[in-house]
């Protein structure tokens, strides 16, 4: 498989994740967003160029790519899928452990998002 090919399926498939954690709370967008456009920019440059472009994908991208920038709505979304994440393991008995690791992991990752400045306004 040539390498273009593999970085449109990897491209598609972020893209594909991304939408569906759109709609499914633990699934996160933001990453395979970001990751899809990585992607397509080094596979397809139509596709990347209709990505950013899209009306309701294309913002969290620019806004990444520009500022390095975090909506505060996702931050707080983020945080929360985060939160549910860790407590749904404690509640299905994980051993310490699992859940121990779990909350150094994502602690590391709250600690990054929350940094992250915010977009200007639009």
């Amino acid at each position: 498989m040539p390498v273009r090919t593999l970085w449109i399926v990897v491209g598609l498939v972020a893209t594909g994740l991304g939408v569906a954690g759109i709609f499914l709370p633990l699934l996160p967008t933001t990453p395979f967003l970001l990751l899809a456009s990585f992607a397509f920019a080094r596979g397809s440059p139509r596709l990347h160029a209709w990505l950013v472009a899209h009306p309701r994908l294309g913002p969290v991208i620019l806004e990444w790519q520009r500022h390095g920038a975090i909506r505060r709505r996702v931050k707080v979304m983020a945080l929360g899928a985060m939160g549910l994440s860790l407590f749904v393991t404690w509640m299905l008995g994980f051993a310490f452990w699992i859940i121990g690791s779990q909350a150094l992991v994502l602690a590391a990752v709250a600690i990054f998002i929350v940094t992250r400045p915010e977009p200007p306004p639009r």
